[in-house]
């Protein structure tokens, strides 16, 4: 695996993809940003250094999956700014705002470093023009596992045949202001932006088959 280093339009070096990533990064002195769709050069936790600002936005489905659902928890734990959205358009690392990492070649796992202004730039603009609208995300929001409890399908079931979160507080035994948390922290899991998305979303991942047969 290799790194295609291009510091100039001119030239390139090519070094270890691993060490060579993981030297970048130890030499970031201001933010780290990185858009992954889960099949690009990404960052872990060990990675983060204190003093250094780090943002990252990954897919909505990664909050569900449960061995990519403890890593963000785990990057999120170190303290990088996780957001999601339903379908990032590119994988990219960009360090200090001077230096871009992307994808070079699926077939061996090499990535590029570039230190080119127009490609850092056009990277940059793009990660602040989705970061608004993306949604963040806590580790206390991420499950220990996939499926949601029984009283959290249910709540679900009755939310989706129109009850009202008092009717579903009183249905359930507990208080509308833990139907209300409930419901938002289901909807953070998902990536969910209002309770209509929340439901399909379950639906899609089948967690409400059960109950709605």
């Amino acid at each position: 695996m290799t790194v295609t280093m291009l510091p100039r339009p001119s030239g390139f070096q090519q070094i270890p993809a691993h060490s060579g990533l993981a030297e970048l990064l130890a030499s970031a002195q201001d933010e780290v940003i990185t858009m992954s769709t889960l099949a690009g050069p990404t960052f872990g936790p060990r990675e983060v250094k204190h003093g250094v600002r780090y943002r990252a936005i990954f897919p909505d489905h990664a909050r569900t999956t449960p061995s990519v659902g403890r890593h963000l928890g785990a990057l999120s734990l170190a303290g990088v700014a996780v957001r999601t959205i339903p379908h990032v358009p590119m994988n990219a690392i960009v360090i200090d705002g001077s230096v871009a990492v992307l994808p070079a070649d699926s077939t061996n796992g090499s990535i590029a470093v570039l230190r080119l202004t127009s490609v850092v730039v056009n990277a940059l603009e793009l990660f602040e023009r989705i970061w608004p609208d993306a949604v963040p995300l806590a580790d206390r929001d991420l499950p220990h596992e996939a499926d949601l409890s029984l009283r959290e399908q249910e709540m679900l079931r009755l939310l989706a045949l129109g009850a009202t979160d008092e009717v579903a507080a009183a249905h359930l035994d507990i208080s509308v202001r833990t139907v209300r948390r409930m419901v938002a922290q289901i909807m953070n899991r998902l990536g969910a932006r209002s309770r209509f998305q929340a439901g399909v979303k379950a639906a899609d991942r089948g967690w409400l088959l059960e109950r709605a047969s």
